[in-house]
């Protein structure tokens, strides 16, 4: 019997159904054996209508579904070198360690490779000050990677398995006074 993972992607697209979404779901299935995983998607262009409403039961809803899961993609299309003020304000809703426990990985759509680092220079460290583990360098997909996703996002799901299995070896070894 196989272990089912809680799986969630968060997409800070402001254009639900967006190419961003679709990079996110392709990482996921490629990086997942199907079957071993509940898959969430949340697509804040969906919930602008209360993003800056405090306090939301609607977003205390998603929140919590997010910090319950082992596995987050937050994607994001690139906005001035960074991700989109609309998963920014998403992510404020965490306090510190908010996001203990979850293995999350950063992913970002852009025009050219001017912003390739984006993922792993504004999205990595934020995901880590909310206490998620990074497993690794985020995800940066150029528009004209586009007619290679298929082979593009296989590699990086390839580098993010290779990044866990080996968190899997330390962590089987941790001691259990540790844990």
């Amino acid at each position: 019997m196989r272990m089912s993972l809680k799986v969630t992607i968060v997409v800070g697209n402001p254009k639900p159904l967006s190419r961003t979404r679709k990079v996110a779901e392709l990482l996921v299935e490629k990086l997942l054996d199907p079957g071993s995983y509940e898959l969430e998607v949340i697509d804040l262009a969906d919930h602008v209508d209360e993003i800056f409403t405090w306090p939301s039961e609607k977003f205390a809803g998603l929140n919590a579904a997010v910090a319950e899961s082992d596995l987050v993609v937050f994607a994001s299309p690139t906005y001035k070198a960074t991700y989109t003020g609309l998963l920014k304000a998403f992510l404020d809703r965490y306090p510190a360690n908010g996001l203990a426990g979850v293995v999350a990985i950063p992913v970002h759509t852009g025009a050219d490779f001017t912003h390739a680092m984006g993922p792993t220079h504004t999205l990595a460290p934020l995901l880590a000050e909310l206490g998620a583990t990074v497993p690794g360098r985020g995800f940066y997909l150029a528009l004209s990677q586009l007619e290679h996703l298929d082979a593009v996002v296989s590699v990086a799901a390839s580098e993010y398995a290779a990044n866990l299995a080996g968190l899997a070896r330390v962590a089987a070894a941790t001691s259990a006074a540790h844990v």
